[in-house]
């Protein structure tokens, strides 16, 4: 590891048995999405992001090779740039490699493995960056690490279709979240994924080789290996499916029998059929986002996008 010092927020253990509990007593089970991002859900998703299914990844760092001077003139110089689930950054390196004068990159992630392996990579590759890494749940509150150099503003990077986890009522209150910690004079620049037909929506999160599956079942496997639970990886189907009136893909672990599962102290009975609600992935088109920014406190200042409309890139500002 680098000599750059880790933020450590992260949630414990018992908050991660607390959140677990409680969305395993829900009527429809549920565990958050934000948990599947240990190191080995995190290098899993690294692999979802190469497949040829997953026109998500590919399609943005498109967008952005097109569109990075763009993007960093937004940005603007002397800004400290704080990324919302760093991961392994690959986009980010595109910003970075254009920027001459940026006064602090904070990359911000769940997964403190992730992290330093990350940050360990970037202050290799750009040795003259201040760089200030937290792990953190950014879905709640934190804040910065303090930043000694001098800076004119705080923009937020939030890459990815990851603000598309959230329900709409959710995004708006994290942007809100986002909008207070950027300040006066802050930004986002933040990945949406559109709307478009679910022949294009399925495979991705549903892939030939078995990659999205496995990303699901991880997170049993994290659970039984983190929170003292006995599930059963191989009674558990993944599925996901574009649900059309709600403008989201779902991802859920179905039950193949009827079964009982402890976690910690706690008996969860799971019929055949039932199913754990692990993700949501909302598709959104421009009017329906830039709505939801403004109630948020942003103004959409600038929308980039692929030639078929698949995804954008969009730089808000803070009203």
């Amino acid at each position: 590891m680098s000599d750059v010092s880790v933020y450590d927020l992260a949630p414990s253990t018992q908050q991660f048995l607390t959140e677990v509990v409680r969305g395993l007593e829900k009527s429809e089970k549920t565990i958050p999405s934000k948990f599947f991002y240990d190191k080995r859900g995190s290098q899993i998703f690294d692999e979802i992001c190469e497949l040829d299914e997953y026109y998500l990844t590919r399609t943005e760092l498109d967008i952005m090779e097109q569109s990075v001077s763009q993007m960093v003139s937004c940005i603007g110089p002397e800004t400290v740039l704080v990324e919302y689930g760093s991961g392994s950054s690959l986009k980010t390196q595109l910003l970075l490699d254009e920027f001459t004068d940026l006064a602090g990159y904070v990359p911000v992630d769940i997964s403190q493995q992730h992290l330093e392996q990350t940050v360990e990579q970037l202050v290799s590759r750009y040795p003259e960056l201040p760089v200030f890494p937290v792990c953190a749940d950014f879905t709640q509150i934190f804040e910065l690490p303090e930043i000694e150099s001098s800076h004119r503003r705080v923009v937020c990077y939030f890459p990815g279709s990851t603000i598309g986890n959230f329900s709409p009522k959710n995004a708006i209150r994290l942007m809100r979240q986002i909008a207070e910690l950027c300040g006066p004079d802050g930004g986002l620049l933040i990945g949406v994924d559109l709307k478009k037909h679910r022949s294009i929506l399925e495979p991705a999160y549903s892939d030939s080789q078995g990659v999205t599956r496995e990303f699901n079942l991880n997170l049993l496997r994290r659970v039984n290996r983190e929170l003292d639970a006995d599930f059963d990886v191989d009674n558990f189907q993944h599925h996901a499916i574009y649900n059309e009136k709600e403008g989201r893909m779902e991802s859920h672990l179905v039950s193949l029998q009827d079964q009982t599962v402890c976690v910690g102290e706690t008996e969860f009975d799971f019929p055949l059929g039932e199913s754990i609600h692990t993700e949501n992935s909302y598709k959104y088109d421009l009017d329906e986002f830039r709505e939801y920014a403004e109630l948020a406190g942003f103004g959409v200042e600038h929308v980039w996008t692929d030639e078929q409309d698949l995804f954008s890139v969009q730089y808000l500002h803070v009203h």
